[in-house]
């Protein structure tokens, strides 16, 4: 167990500077704010703030970050607030720990696009200030480590936006231990069968390793030393996640892999790498094809050293790692390792290469206002792969492995990309869905009336090329729906002997367009091209009252129905029926969707409901939340929890307690003492709910509280 005093020690390791009294402030801060609360595993509360401190200290970040890193969950589990931090520690401090309590409210769900617009707040959070993401991250190594005390839905949840996230994330930034870690921890409980069959095996033969990996770093000290290459050597087993995943892809069974133990030496400078490389290769056969240099071609995250493997003592295969004590520390620290603050200067992303993928990612949110692209987009820059290619001029070009000559155009420039008509690789002609290896030389012919392909989408793997070409389709496809709509609008005001073109021509269009809402004329007619309006509703704004053909042109835009619907605000749009989806029971505070459903309205989805996908994109419509006391929304919960005497009693006076209503309730129990309720309740916001929720999981004997979507 982590005591204060430990974080101290450490920090002092590698700032004897460090305000200690500031770190012993915010120590007595956070046992005040947590006094009484327990985690699950029965440890008190303050062991977690001192266990997500001390792992900020084997990044070596700076004092606020550690402070942070105590305080990360006082806003959150107690009746701390941000004006409160800000008193005691400052506003930088304060800053922080907002932004990990804004990152730890997201909501677990299987589904991966549930969490796509807190992810978009979660980058934003990390542009304002990077460390937020870093105290996350070391908050969640040690919930992964205390993950066996949660349910068993609740740990493969937490366990696969782990891998899926945050693992990634600790990769991109450069912190390759914790990334290992938080991997191997995830994987535990998403193949547990598979993670015990390597962890048992790798037990097993724990002396016969440990007496292999003494013997060869004596021979390659032995080999370095007769060539004065003075280095440092260390041998560990490979972690378990990366030899499953070699498992996998090469579909071996644990038997058959005979190199899980990978060797790193550390030397002063370049050149001894280069030399020590070829005093390896010279005692033991190198592998082919099993060497890579990132000295010269660095990793996206700024990660250098040469990889090689080698044919061993005993005929094993052996991975060898060579950087110098630079690199190590790069390796190890990532991110931190480049921190401005620890010099008192103000943080700039734009100083630093590593920021670079954070600027892309960050330009991305921005650009990108479809969330399942923009999960798409994030997905792909979190996994790179690289490889590297060479323009005609000789300039090298980083893309993820995978990557087609129409990745590499769009990477020099998209007009590039929209005009690429064939690619010559080496000199030779190759498809446009070639992929590419490194040391190619790429060539990309172009045409000027060439456009982009949709095609095209099956086979790129960049997040700009995806990106630029849907942005060019959907471009094309408004074009369309404009002149879709010009047309039918045109036939219908004949029938009625209206000219289109003297509306057009007298600007006539334009306050009907505003009638809408819609700020130009082209808006007004792509609506009509995609089907959002039909030419009868435009023309029931322009044809006079007199002259409507009876039974033929009638209102199709109902009056809002009083209640539910006065709550749903739609961008655009005025007078349509709404609906709410049973299948989704969406509540202010969820994110929203609203599609235009023919002869039924407005019909409001949770933007992460599995029937969305289901519906045409062209009939999405941006909705929001205007939010009245005078409205209450049914919600649905379940609670698990031990069975005793008095259970529904108290968890029905806590709902009581914070004034929410109950429409019914229903209870069941097990055979294992364990039980189960589901209660209806009304409620105004999803905040109350949350405190609701909140306040039944502190009762004791609860195990878990879940909302239940569906009200069906």
């Amino acid at each position: 167990m982590i005591r204060f005093n430990d974080i101290v020690d450490e920090v002092l390791k590698y700032n004897p500077d460090a305000d200690v009294e500031l770190l012993q402030k915010a120590y007595i801060f956070s046992a005040k704010a947590h006094k009484g609360q327990v985690r699950l595993s029965g440890e008190p509360y303050l062991i977690h703030p001192l266990e997500t401190a001390y792992t900020l200290t084997k990044m070596n970040l700076d004092i606020p970050s550690i402070v942070s890193g105590l305080l990360h969950d006082t806003i959150e589990d107690s009746y701390v607030d941000k004006k409160e931090i800000e008193e005691y520690f400052g506003k930088e401090i304060a800053e922080l720990v907002d932004g990990v309590t804004k990152i730890s409210k997201i909501p677990l769900k299987t589904s991966e696009e549930s969490r796509v617009e807190n992810f978009r707040k979660m980058i934003l959070a990390m542009s304002k200030d990077i460390r937020v993401i870093l105290v996350k991250l070391a908050d969640r190594y040690h919930n992964m480590q205390t993950l066996n005390f949660l349910s068993a839905e609740k740990q493969i949840e937490i366990a696969r936006e782990t891998f899926e996230i945050y693992a990634p994330l600790a990769h991109r930034l450069g912190i390759e231990w914790l990334r290992a870690e938080l991997e191997d921890a995830a994987f535990k409980y998403l193949k547990p069968t598979e993670y015990r069959l390597i962890a048992d095996n790798i037990a097993q033969k724990k002396r016969e390793r440990e007496a292999y990996i003494n013997e060869v770093i004596g021979l390659l000290r032995q080999k370095l030393d007769e060539f004065h290459v003075h280095a440092d050597i260390f041998g560990r087993a490979k972690h378990l996640y990366s030899i499953y995943r070699k498992m996998s892809l090469e579909g071996l069974n644990i038997d058959d892999i005979y190199d899980i133990i990978a060797f790193r030496v550390v030397v002063d400078t370049i050149k001894e790498c280069y030399e020590a490389l070829g005093i390896i290769h010279a005692a033991y056969k190198p592998i082919p094809g099993k060497f890579s240099d990132y000295i010269a071609l660095p990793k996206a995250n700024m990660y250098q050293s040469l990889h090689t493997k080698i044919m061993g003592p005993h005929g094993e295969k052996v991975e060898i790692q060579i950087r110098t004590r630079e690199m190590h520390r790069l390796a190890e620290e990532g991110i931190a390792a480049h921190w401005k603050y620890k010099e008192g200067k103000v943080f700039n992303p734009k100083e630093d290469k590593i920021f670079a993928w954070l600027r892309r990612i960050i330009e991305w949110q921005q650009e990108l206002k479809d969330n399942k692209e923009f999960m798409e987009i994030f997905k792909i820059d979190l996994f790179p792969d690289e490889v590297y290619v060479f323009t005609p001029n000789g300039d090298v070009r980083e893309l993820p492995k995978g990557a087609t000559p129409v990745d590499f155009a769009y990477a020099i420039h998209s007009e590039l990309g929209h005009r690429c008509v064939g690619a010559k690789v080496n000199g030779k002609l190759v498809p446009l869905r070639y992929t590419l290896k490194s040391g190619d030389t790429v060539e990309i012919m172009t045409s000027p009336t060439h456009k982009p392909s949709k095609d095209w989408l099956s086979f790129v793997s960049t997040s700009k090329a995806k990106t630029k070409i849907r942005q060019w389709i959907k471009t094309e496809q408004r074009e369309k729906s404009i002149e879709l709509g010009r047309s039918l609008l045109d036939k219908e005001l004949a029938k009625h002997s209206m000219s289109f073109t003297r509306l057009l021509k007298n600007g006539d269009f334009l306050p009907l367009a505003r009638d809408f809402s819609f700020e130009s004329v082209d808006d007004l007619f792509a609506s009509v091209g995609y089907g959002l309006y039909t030419p009868l509703q435009v023309l029931n704004k322009i044809i006079p009252e007199e002259e409507k053909p009876a039974g033929k042109i009638k209102t199709i835009i109902h009056s809002l129905k009083k209640g539910r619907d006065n709550a749903i605000k739609i961008k655009g749009i005025d007078g349509l029926v709404i609906r709410f989806a049973r299948c989704c029971n969406p509540i202010p505070g969820d994110s929203i969707i609203g599609f235009i459903t023919r002869g039924r309205g407005l019909t409001v989805h949770v933007e992460d409901c599995p029937n969305v996908h289901t519906y045409d994109e062209q009939r999405k419509v941006e909705v929001s939340w205007q939010l009245s006391k005078d409205y209450t929304f049914p919600v649905r919960f379940k609670v698990v929890g031990n069975d005793r005497k008095g259970l529904l009693s108290d968890i029905s006076s806590v709902i009581a307690a914070n004034k929410v209503n109950i429409i019914s309730a229903s209870a069941m129990t097990y055979p294992d003492r364990s039980a189960a309720g589901i209660y209806e309740v009304e409620i105004e916001h999803m905040s109350q709910l949350q405190k609701v929720m909140k306040s039944i999981q502190k009762i004791k004997g609860v195990r878990s509280v879940d909302r239940m979507r569906s009200i069906t």
